[in-house]
């Protein structure tokens, strides 16, 4: 014993042995770490990162031709946030909402355990960061019921079109895009304050929503430990998921609520469509139909005149499918006629707003040939709906 360096050796006062002490190398090792995050967990992570930044950037940054992209990116987040629902009863320990959702008192506790320096640590999400997990998932599913709503209201598509009005529409339009901000503040308070608490704790929090892993340190909060269930979860999931995709499937069938149904009368077509494009009659008012019929030895600087008979049937066709007859958003947006023009379109307030990005060679190019040429852009113009998937600008339009 006596040749074993000095400072490797420790005497026991009880025992008067010599029990070797650790070494300088010893003490430097790094804690141990353990699996915290199981993969459920980290892969719901970074993928509903992915389908929140993809919604965003299809809705902030892209053109409205992109809403297919948008709507299938708030169908991912959607279907993350079920299945994180389930995990959190029957995952991995740290993974259950009964690990880390705690009463408002026992988060201001930690709040003010924060301010007064103490340093509490969690391996699991400690009470402010639960308080964040669960704003975000309710965020984002409230955004994904508003999208719903507003999918089928406005745009007269999805599985709640059949029974949304525009009005309502709109309004969960508007509510989605406020909350739609909020998300994007939580997200900013929630990058710093995962940030704050590395630096806090002197841990790589990124790094362990990663790989899973956090250090071992004396005093951390230790949560009873339970076995997760994937078979009963995943089932649980498969119901779910099926049921809710059957329910979608059947409901998307039905015809949206004020989508036009009626068919085009084919002297309608005849007549107008043999010099320029019929319009679909929803987007004109009666008033401006009227006045249309009414003035057609001078229609647009033309005599255009009919017999009585088929002008008397053109008049019926037109106001009884005019713009006052359906709720899609282009016969609420295009009543709103320009006075000195009643019936040009292309002159509304609403035509010039959505079109107002849009260079005037693209009008002029030999693929569009003006501005009420609405068939070379939108694929869907003689319905009526106007549907923004639907919107594809030819190649050689393209400045």
């Amino acid at each position: 014993m006596h040749d074993m360096p000095h400072d490797h050796v420790a005497t026991s006062l009880v025992e008067g042995e010599a029990v070797p002490s650790p070494s300088p190398v010893a003490t430097r090792k790094p804690p141990p770490r353990t699996r915290v995050w199981d993969w459920v967990v980290r892969g719901f992570h970074w993928l509903l990162v992915a389908a929140i930044a993809l919604a965003a950037a299809t809705g902030y940054l892209a053109g409205v031709s992109w809403i297919d992209i948008h709507v299938w990116a708030g169908t991912a987040a959607a279907t993350l946030i079920a299945g994180r629902v389930v995990w959190g009863f029957f995952g991995t320990t740290h993974a259950r909402f009964s690990d880390f959702i705690v009463s408002p008192r026992t988060t201001l506790a930690h709040m003010r355990a924060l301010l007064a320096g103490r340093n509490e640590r969690h391996r699991g999400h400690n009470p402010l960061g639960a308080a964040m997990i669960v704003a975000l998932l309710a965020v984002v599913a409230a955004i994904a019921i508003t999208g719903v709503l507003a999918f089928g209201g406005v745009l007269k598509a999805g599985p709640l079109a059949f029974a949304t009005t525009f009005a309502a529409g709109w309004q969960a339009r508007q509510i989605h895009e406020a909350l739609a901000l909020i998300l994007l503040g939580l997200v900013g308070l929630h990058i710093a304050g995962a940030l704050f608490e590395s630096w806090r704790t002197c841990e790589n929090l990124v790094r362990a929503m990663v790989d899973g892993r956090k250090e071992v340190r004396h005093g951390d909060h230790v949560s009873v430990r339970r076995r997760a269930q994937p078979f009963l979860a995943a089932s649980i999931a498969a119901i779910l998921f099926a049921t809710t995709a059957v329910t979608i499937w059947t409901l998307s069938l039905r015809p949206g609520l004020g989508v036009p149904v009626a068919k085009v009368d084919p002297v309608y077509t005849k007549e107008c469509g043999a010099c320029h494009t019929a319009y679909h009659p929803s987007l004109l008012p009666r008033a401006s139909w009227g006045a249309l019929i009414a003035g057609l030895d001078n229609h647009f600087g033309e005599d255009a005149s009919l017999d009585t008979a088929t002008a008397a049937r053109l008049g019926d066709y037109l106001a009884t499918n005019a713009a006052e007859t359906a709720d899609t958003l282009p016969a609420n947006r295009l009543r709103q006629v320009e006075a000195a023009k009643p019936f040009t379109i292309t002159a509304t307030p609403f035509w010039t707003r959505r079109h107002a990005g849009i260079p005037d060679a693209v009008f002029a190019s030999k693929a569009v040939s003006g501005r009420g040429n609405c068939v070379a852009c939108h694929a869907d113009a003689s319905s009526g709906r106007f549907y923004p998937g639907n919107i594809d600008i030819p190649d050689e339009a393209t400045p």
